[in-house]
């Protein structure tokens, strides 16, 4: 029994070890098996990485040359933006002075700089040729206006900034009257300006037909009648027909310039120059002692010449004003040539009469009509002039007056005419009630509105007609309508034009095809880069 027992243990012994054995190689078979599973698994995860990755660094790549194609190929020159200039005019006139301040860009169109309007100043006091007993004091006036100019320009442009007087109608009759005197007032502002940082290129006496034909460029630039932008964004210049003539009274002197029909017969009313690259002609001329001021100033001398004693009626003055006048001021003017009749106060009484007819009248004496009788084109005085053609622009004391009476809006000849005659019939008191804070210019309203209709018609030769060819205006776009501008920009030609910067640019098609591309190319590379750090690793 013993020995079936050791038997039975020897055949469970057997028994456990092949169970043993058994199990140890299912063992190494699952071993096996889940060792090859994992090698698939991890060949095949290498694969796909490897692939995303390929294509992300492809795309990448691909966006990254049509990138560099689109800025290498159809690029434009193009000028980059060009530093502003500024240049300042001094418009010393006979009863004032201002200062205009104008600014262009360094780059020239056709060899003149686009010009506009910076900032104006208005000269505290009379005209310069008014300190012809003090004329250092004339500099000094220029000083306020000169630096309010200097803080609106960049302190780094002040030396390269141009700075010029020009005088007009005021001090032509002082160097008349006393050069020496003229002279001592030139030295005084030039001394004050030349102290200045800015480039000081000197004061000058403009010539009449010099102040007319500058005028005539401003109006027209301004309008836009010498050049424009076209919307092909090209510079060009409009049909001459659009060119408009140019109506200027000042205190001392008036001027006319337009482009006639037919030629120009007398040369010395001839004004040439060029601008924006193209030749004009112009006829201007100058009459001096024919602006507001001296043609009232002349009413009066007219009246006590005509009528000695020691109380004028004057029948341009509304009924009921009353004044008195000093006699040595009536003649201290080179537009005077007579002297005071003896025995008169130094002081007259002046008293209005209101009388629009007889007013016409003494205006008329202030002409020479006859010289032109018989001739076309002749104005007065004997002066040549070819008939009037093209719209007008009329401006400064043709202005004034006739915006102060409202007839600023294209009103008719006889419209003209019967507004100015029912004013010049009203009283005095009323008129003062009416327009209150404008007493000291009240008095010659009258006179100055029928003054202008005598020289529109009877001196110009404007007809009803040719009446509506005219527009009075003071500023167009924000620019004053004066010489100043017009010599600004003839001037401009003689400043060295800064050669704008030149760079590559693309139609803005391209420029927002580039900037996808670019935005692209850097989200595929981002990718990549994530597909290498982030993907799972065995």
């Amino acid at each position: 029994m013993g020995g079936d027992w050791l038997e039975e243990g020897e055949r469970q012994d057997n028994t456990w070890q092949v169970l043993r054995d058994s199990s140890s190689a299912s063992s190494l078979r699952q071993t096996s098996v889940h060792s090859a599973g994992a090698n698939l698994v991890h060949t095949m995860g290498s694969s796909w990485k490897q692939r995303v990755l390929g294509v992300l660094l492809c795309t990448a790549a691909v966006l990254g040359l049509i990138m560099l194609i689109l800025i290498l190929v159809d690029v434009t020159n193009v000028l980059l933006p060009a530093d502003t200039k500024y240049g300042m005019v001094f418009d010393a006139g006979s009863s004032h002075t201002s200062l205009f301040v104008y600014q262009w860009p360094a780059d020239k169109e056709n060899d003149t700089g686009v010009v506009s309007q910076a900032m104006d100043c208005r000269v505290n006091g009379s005209g310069i040729s008014s300190y012809a007993s003090n004329p250092a004091q004339a500099g000094e006036s220029l000083q306020d206006c000169l630096q309010e100019a200097l803080a609106l320009i960049p302190k780094a442009r002040h030396k390269e900034t141009p700075l010029f007087l020009g005088a007009t109608a005021g001090m032509r009759l002082l160097n008349q009257k006393n050069s020496s005197q003229a002279d001592s007032i030139f030295a005084a502002v030039s001394h004050t300006l030349h102290q200045s940082p800015a480039d000081f290129r000197g004061a000058e006496l403009l010539t009449g037909e010099n102040e007319g034909a500058f005028g005539w460029i401003t109006i027209n630039y301004v309008l836009g009648a010498l050049v424009k932008y076209s919307f092909s964004g090209e510079w060009i210049r409009p049909p001459k027909a659009t060119l408009v003539g140019a109506l200027d009274m000042g205190g001392a002197s008036t001027q006319i310039t337009f482009v006639p029909q037919g030629p120009i017969l007398d040369k010395s009313t001839e004004a040439t120059f060029r601008l924006y690259g193209f030749n004009y002609s112009v006829y201007t001329h100058s009459y001096l002692c024919f602006g507001r001021d001296q043609m009232l100033n002349r009413l009066l001398v007219g009246l006590v010449q005509s009528s000695p004693g020691s109380m004028i009626r004057h029948p341009c003055y509304l009924s009921g004003y009353r004044d008195t006048v000093s006699l040595a001021s009536l003649y201290d003017s080179s537009c005077i040539d007579t002297k005071p009749p003896p025995n008169l106060p130094q002081n007259l009484a002046v008293e209005g009469a209101g009388n629009p007819e007889a007013c016409i009248s003494i205006i008329q004496n202030l002409f020479n009509f006859s010289s032109c009788q018989g001739r076309e084109d002749c104005a007065f005085g004997g002066v040549y002039q070819p008939p009037v053609h093209g719209q007008f622009y009329a401006f400064a004391n043709f202005y004034y007056t006739f915006s102060f009476l409202n007839l600023t809006y294209k009103q008719s000849l006889p419209e003209a005419n019967t507004t100015i005659w029912k004013f010049c019939q009203r009283s005095w008191e009323e008129v003062v009630v009416s327009y209150p804070g404008q007493q000291p210019w009240l008095r010659d309203y009258c006179a100055s509105g029928l003054y202008i209709l005598t020289l529109l018609t009877e001196g110009y030769g404007f007809t009803q007609e040719t009446w509506a060819s005219i527009e009075f205006h003071k500023q167009v776009s924000g620019t004053d309508i004066g010489w100043t501008l017009g010599y600004m920009l003839n001037l401009t030609n003689l400043i060295p034009s800064q050669a704008p910067t030149q760079g590559k640019a693309q139609t803005q098609a391209l420029w927002v095809a580039g900037v996808v591309f670019v935005v692209l190319t850097f989200v595929a590379i981002l990718g990549a880069a994530a597909v290498q750090l982030l993907w799972p690793q065995d």
